[in-house]
């Protein structure tokens, strides 16, 4: 249902973003503590519709669909506006970008295994990777606007995106692993189905 809690708080999520984007361009600490505000309660909206959704049983497939593009939507939008700004550049490019390579990577697997109806679990690690991932955006999207409660913030938020990336590329191959796995089983089944059929249509020898 469209109108479901779980489905308006991933909404939420999505419509949140032309106003990160906005408060980009505004000059000044209160815009980046007000960005800050925004990304934290999108992310805490990334728990409470799944498990809203599990406790009043409104899973749906509109949620099942929008909650991951939410998710990417909302993180691939803010490490670009993050790269833009310099918040982050140099070398420290380089841990956005295998973040946003493996949300594609998983994307494209996750899409293929919902095709042979296989589903993969999140596992603990990634969910640990995705709230140190967070947290470290929210590091860098205050920047130096956080050192007069947090010394050296953006320096935080950058070794916690170093941190989000190495269990980025380990979760991304274990998810990798398991995929092909089904990708694997699923070959062999057509195969089977294949040689089944090449059994029935064939023609009998000549005597």
């Amino acid at each position: 249902m469209v109108t479901s809690l779980p489905n308006l708080l991933t909404f939420s999520r999505i419509a949140v973003i032309p106003i990160l984007v906005a408060l980009f361009w505004i000059d000044g600490n209160a815009a980046r503590w007000v960005a800050c505000a925004l990304f934290a309660a999108a992310g805490v909206t990334d728990y409470l519709d799944g498990y809203l959704a599990r406790t009043l049983r409104e899973q749906s497939q509109l949620g099942t669909l929008l909650d991951p593009i939410a998710d990417k939507l909302l993180v691939a939008t803010t490490l670009f506006l993050l790269a833009a700004f310099g918040r982050i550049q140099g070398i420290n490019l380089l841990p956005a970008i295998l973040i946003l390579c493996r949300e594609i990577l998983v994307s494209g697997l996750r899409e293929y295994l919902a095709g042979v109806n296989v589903g993969v679990p999140v596992t603990k690690l990634a969910k640990w990777k995705t709230t140190i991932q967070m947290v470290a955006i929210g590091f860098l999207i205050v920047g130096s606007a956080g050192d007069v409660l947090v010394p050296h913030a953006l320096e935080i938020g950058v070794v916690g995106l170093w941190i989000a990336a190495v269990l980025t590329l380990v979760t991304g191959y274990d998810y990798l692993r398991e995929g092909f796995k089904h990708i694997d089983v699923a070959d062999a089944r057509a195969k089977a189905k294949r040689g089944k059929g090449d059994v029935k249509g064939a023609k009998p020898a000549n005597p």
